[in-house]
């Protein structure tokens, strides 16, 4: 009877060690579970990054400034800029690949992610499949800009200049795959110049390269040459819309000395893929209330960006599309990474 309730005791020792086992490993996987569905219902509780493809000053560091302010009021928490600039906003979207989906990590995307998807051929994520669209909230134009040095008043005069002196002009840009870069570079394809590209790591510091007079031109967002252009420090030769914009009237488009010319930007806010769908929506309806809110509409058009509203899918077949577009033009004009 002893050896009996011995060998009963043991088993009996067993058994709950396995149940205990197993409840230990539940208990993990419900830990596990539980933070995304909390998550969901509590988003958001803490600060929020934001993350920019540019250097501070520079047109989406403006733009991204106006949004995460916005957004901060309408989720009740900060939104902080965080600068990432550099290689055609590929540095920017890598870091956001790699951060946990949770929402609290927002990827500022624009024209040159799509550009750079087909440019770079080794990156270490895809745009569409490893990013979740929110949606876009502005698109912009550009105004390719002469320091007065040159003497040139006109598109027309740049390109005659230019001609007259292969090889010795040459342009700004925020770096190879940034917006400022396919501006000019489909402008010297188009015109078929020879002048020397002169890149930067993003839209600050080649605004200022061309201010001291280190560089001749400069395909600049409207938003960040306009007081420069005010008061006769660069001179706008022309805009890069296809057509002339209400209040700028006497600033002509590219387009009609190069016809079909048309380079616009837009912005767009990207989370990483497997980011809870709750989370995606609350993001969503925070980014369409930023963009309708009065303070928004007023900084938007006082600075030349025109508002966005549209849904995740509509984004996602947009940026498909641009992706597409953008490869085209790499191929039409025979662009490289330098």
């Amino acid at each position: 009877m002893v050896a009996d309730a011995s060998g009963l005791a043991a088993r009996l020792g067993r058994a709950l060690a396995s149940w205990w086992r197993i409840g230990a490993v539940t208990t993990a996987l419900v830990a596990l579970l539980l933070p995304r569905d909390g998550l969901a219902e509590t988003y958001p509780d803490r600060t929020i990054n934001y993350i920019v493809p540019s250097s501070p000053g520079s047109s989406p560091d403006i733009v991204g400034r106006i949004m995460a302010e916005a957004l901060g009021k309408i989720l009740g928490q900060p939104v902080v800029v965080l600068n990432r600039a550099g290689a055609g906003g590929t540095i920017a979207a890598a870091a956001t690949a790699k951060a946990p989906a949770d929402g609290y990590t927002l990827l500022q995307a624009n024209t040159n992610h799509s550009f750079s998807q087909t440019l770079y051929k080794n990156l270490s994520y895809n745009l569409e499949k490893d990013f979740s669209p929110i949606g876009r909230f502005a698109s912009a134009f550009y105004i390719i800009l002469a320091h007065p040095k040159l003497g040139v008043r006109t598109l027309k005069e740049l390109m005659a200049k230019a001609k007259a002196e292969p090889g010795k002009l040459n342009y700004a840009s925020g770096g190879v795959g940034a917006a400022t870069f396919i501006v000019a570079e489909v402008f010297k394809a188009q015109a078929q110049l020879d002048m020397v590209h002169v890149p930067y790591n993003g839209g600050g510091p080649a605004l200022a390269s061309i201010l001291s007079g280190v560089t001749d031109i400069y395909g600049s967002p409207y938003a960040t040459a306009k007081p420069f252009v005010d008061d006769g420090k660069l001179i706008g030769l022309a805009i890069t819309s296809a057509h002339r914009i209400p209040y700028l009237p006497d600033i002509p488009t590219v387009a009609e000395t190069l016809p079909g010319y048309d380079v616009t930007t837009w912005y767009g806010v990207m989370v990483p893929a497997d980011t809870p769908r709750t989370v995606r929506d609350r993001l969503q309806a925070a980014v369409r209330e930023a963009v309708n809110a009065p303070e928004t509409k007023k900084r938007f058009e006082e600075l030349g960006y025109v508002g966005i509203t549209d849904t995740p899918d509509t984004f996602a077949k947009f940026l498909h599309e641009d992706i597409a577009n953008m490869a085209n033009l790499i191929r039409q004009y025979n662009l490289k990474p330098e």
